[in-house]
């Protein structure tokens, strides 16, 4: 019969082993890990907020965001190649640039604004939401989330998830 020690090693050995391989299998294809990979990192975000905002100058940008020059010009240039904004000369002497964003970017908005009101009322209280925006009937705007097939907002108890990939359900990976 083996040590108690040795059966400590074996398992310890056997669990480190399990992690190891579960560590090395692919993550859950998703939508929204490849749509944070080009607008998650730390600015990306705040850059589109201020280009949909108006504010598409590189100064304008360093004002309102409070980025680092350099990081900001990195995040610039990933959005331009991704194709969520658009990046044209505003001045030839000294050459600079505005940025706006493109149907992509627009597309995001929504996903700001669904941010922008969670932030309000979990973050901030009503008397500190530091923008209010308001929709073209002249209300404020309050952002919901509908069906586009019968026009119910949306709930989480309300939904089904069908996982498209195979090889995978809801709750994981299938067993090989």
């Amino acid at each position: 019969m083996p040590a108690p020690r040795e059966t400590a090693r074996k398992e310890s050995g056997r669990k480190e082993s399990a992690r190891k391989e579960s560590a090395r299998k692919d993550p859950r294809p998703c939508s929204i890990a490849d749509a944070l990979a080009l607008v998650g990192e730390k600015y990306s975000l705040l850059v589109l907020r201020e280009v949909c905002l108006g504010n598409g100058r590189f100064d304008q940008l360093v004002r309102n965001i409070g980025a680092p020059r350099d990081i900001l010009a990195t995040r610039l240039r990933r959005l331009v190649d991704a194709g969520i904004l658009t990046k044209r000369v505003y001045s030839e002497r000294p050459q600079r640039f505005e940025y706006r964003p493109t149907r992509a970017g627009l597309e995001l908005e929504p996903v700001l604004l669904t941010l922008m009101a969670w932030g309000d009322r979990h973050l901030r209280g009503d008397d500190d939401r530091p923008m209010v925006l308001e929709h073209m009937c002249g209300n404020e705007l309050v952002p919901v989330v509908t069906c586009t097939a019968c026009g119910d907002p949306v709930r989480h108890e309300d939904l089904t998830s069908h996982p498209q990939v195979p090889g995978w359900t809801v709750t994981g990976p299938t067993a090989a």
